[in-house]
Formats: C-alpha cells, sequence, structure tokens
C-alpha cells in the first residue's frame, strides 16, 4: 500500500494515552489522557497539526484515556465519540458534549472511512478501530488500533488483518507480571480475558494479521513495571522473522526490508508514515 495516512502516538501507557490518525483531508484524535498543554507540546516535537483534528474517539472511560477530555472539549469544536456506556461511566463524562455510538458504528471523517469494533476490557463498553483511505473502490491505505484489550474479539481479528501500520497491545511479559509487584488481584485482572494483552498474546495474533500489505508493527501499552520494550519487540519480531537493527532491541525489520516492528512509550512520541 502507498502510504495516505501518518499515525503519531504521543503517548502510550498507564499514564497518559493519545494519538492522532492523519487522513487525506484531516485528523483523528484517538482519546485524550494527557493535558491540553502536554498534548501540545508532545504534537510539536513531532510536527504534528493539531488543527487539523476534526474529530476525537474515545476508547473507554479510563483516566488514562480521558482525563484531557474536559480542558479539550472547551477548544475543540468537533464531535467526541464514544459509547453510551463510555459516556455515562463516569460523572466528568456524563458533562461532556459526547455523542454516544454503538461500539461497531462506522464514520467517515478526515477523508478517512473509520470502522469502529468491540475490545474485552473491565470498563463498560470499549471499543477501538480501524482506518481506511478508499480510492476507486478499494482500500488505498489501512492502519489497526487494538490497545487495552484482554484478548482479540472475532470482530478485532477482522479489523485488523492487511493492514499497513498494526498497533497491536503488548502490555505485558507474563513472568515478569507473575514475579512482579502487583498484589495478587491486580495481576489476575492485568493476565484475565478483560485485562491487556501480553506480549505472547500480541505475536500470536500476527499470522492472523499480517499481509503482504503490512509494513510496520507496533508494540503499545507497555508495562513500566510488568514489560520491557525489548521483551516486547522479541515477541514481535519472532512471530514475523524480523531481525534487531538496533543496540536496544526495540527496533526490528525482516529481512526484506518489508515489515519493520517498533515500540512506543510513555514518554516519547512516535511517528509512522
Amino acid at each position: 500500500m502507498t502510504p495516505r495516512m501518518h499515525l503519531y502516538i504521543l503517548a502510550s501507557g498507564s499514564k497518559g494515552n493519545a494519538a492522532v490518525v492523519a487522513g487525506p483531508t484531516g485528523s483523528i484524535l484517538v482519546d485524550c489522557g494527557l493535558s491540553r498543554r502536554e498534548l501540545h507540546r508532545r504534537a510539536e516535537l513531532v510536527d504534528c497539526d493539531l488543527s487539523r483534528v476534526c474529530a476525537i474517539l474515545v476508547t473507554h472511560e479510563h483516566g488514562d484515556h480521558t482525563s484531557g477530555l474536559s480542558v479539550i472539549c472547551n477548544h475543540f469544536d468537533g464531535p467526541i465519540y464514544a459509547t453510551k456506556g463510555t459516556a455515562t461511566a463516569r460523572t466528568h463524562l456524563q458533562r461532556l458534549p459526547l455523542q454516544a455510538v454503538p461500539h461497531s458504528f462506522s464514520l467517515d471523517a478526515g477523508g478517512m472511512h473509520i470502522q469502529a469494533f468491540p475490545t474485552s476490557h473491565d470498563v463498560a463498553d470499549p471499543m477501538c478501530f480501524r482506518f481506511e483511505v478508499v480510492e476507486n473502490g478499494h482500500v488505498a491505505d489501512a492502519i489497526g488500533w487494538a490497545t487495552d484489550t484482554g484478548y482479540l474479539t472475532d470482530e478485532a481479528f477482522d479489523a485488523l488483518q492487511g493492514c499497513r501500520i498494526l498497533g497491536i497491545e503488548a502490555n505485558h511479559d507474563p513472568d515478569m507480571l507473575a514475579n512482579g509487584p502487583y498484589p495478587y488481584y491486580l495481576k489476575a485482572r492485568v493476565a484475565g480475558k478483560t485485562g491487556h494483552l501480553s506480549n505472547e498474546q500480541a505475536a500470536q495474533a500476527l499470522p492472523r494479521l499480517v499481509s503482504p500489505n503490512t509494513q510496520a508493527i507496533v508494540a503499545m501499552h507497555i508495562s513500566e513495571k510488568n514489560n520491557q520494550p525489548s521483551l516486547a519487540a522479541k515477541a514481535l519480531a519472532q512471530a514475523v522473522g524480523a531481525i534487531f537493527e538496533d543496540a536496544a532491541h526495540t527496533q526490528a525489520r525482516t529481512p526484506d526490508g518489508r515489515l519493520g516492528i517498533c515500540v512506543s512509550s510513555q514518554r516519547k512520541p512516535l511517528v509512522i508514515w
């Protein structure tokens, strides 16, 4: 696929999440768990033009995805979409002008077609997304976004197949989680079917998701206590036969150069073209 969209991951992790998908005529902000000031600061670091944002999508109600929405709403005139469950789950969200949609709704905005699909997380009604640019009746570009889910639903597998850019959660290493500082109930939550994907779960999904169109796989929502970027990258790289390109073992590429692996960060923005 020839790139028609760009992905800016401004933050990904338990302390705040925000990403921008830039399309031909506009951009979509996915979640806002950063302050308005920090959102703009990170966007400027990677030349992400937030004035192009024409809609906001909210995956679910947890604070690391929504804490910045109240202030953003005071400076944004476009639609903000969330499921009814998400929109009514927290008092501060009930006060915002969120447009309630089903977790399988579709939207055309910014020159893109967006298809939502359900995920499995311990919240009211979460969703994630596939973004497409369609030209002459054919998909010219596609980005898949799947995070904060204990497993990939059938709808998720259908939506994420064949994307040029695949952003997939690789939250924890099972051994680090089992031997880490979390209490038992929290370990069970993270590893459960309404928790977060492990490195291995993300890697096991790749054979069903990767196609000749896939050029980049991004590991997302890396736990700072129960994972390491190199472990997430290693699991994904092994699944597609990629070889590491850097000393830190966070970037890899298949021998034919077609498919790259990288890791998103809580602190440093990442751009995928």
